[in-house]
């Protein structure tokens, strides 16, 4: 059985001077990168690093020596040091960065920040089969807003893996559903762990 580890950071706190170390982390190819929205780009770069840390801290080499590869609109992958490592996984919402990693098998990562004001009956009927609407306007008020949230980040986790799902994990947090599904079973839940960049 697999296992799989999930970080989380906010990054609203983040000064500039931390914003500049960590683009210097990024690869020419990463650095790039052009983005529309200046919060977009802050969150790209904090989940890169963010990815790096969470590398390093598994392999035990220093973060800035983490070299990864990637392309728009695809999920990253390990480059260097040149170990095994079929599951990377980023997801970004609001003021908050996550990656998820394992060794083991290939993820798909999704956070998504949890609104009650938005209409998710209307959001449901453009996202979900009519049997998954039907099951989520069935339950109460606050249990039917967790479920939407849980339920729209295992369907973005699973375009993200790529692969069949062999399970989705929904893991516990009082602002984001957090999910992330494996190509194979995991063990348990994967770990989440948040952190401070």
């Amino acid at each position: 059985m697999a296992a799989a580890h999930v970080w989380l950071a906010r990054i609203d706190g983040l000064d500039e001077a931390r914003f500049a170390e960590y683009r210097q982390w990024l690869s020419p190819g990463e650095r790039e990168r052009t983005f529309v929205r200046e919060g977009r780009r802050r969150q790209f770069i904090a989940a890169r690093a963010l990815l790096r840390i969470a590398i390093g801290a598994l392999l035990h080499v220093p973060a800035r020596s983490v070299e990864l590869g990637g392309a728009p609109g695809r999920a990253p992958w390990l480059a260097a040091p040149a170990v095994p490592m079929p599951g990377l996984s980023v997801s970004h919402s609001g003021p908050w960065v996550a990656c998820a990693l394992s060794a083991d098998t290939a993820l798909g990562l999704d956070i998504e920040m949890k609104d009650a004001a938005r209409d998710i009956a209307a959001l449901a009927e453009h996202a979900f089969d009519a049997a998954t609407c039907a099951r989520l306007a069935a339950l109460p008020d606050g249990a039917r807003i967790e479920a939407f949230y849980v339920e729209w980040s295992a369907q973005e986790a699973r375009v993200k893996l790529g692969v069949a799902a062999e399970g989705c994990y929904a893991l516990a947090h009082e602002e984001l559903s957090v999910v992330v599904c494996s190509a194979v079973p995991l063990a348990r839940p994967a770990l989440l762990e948040v952190v401070d960049l």
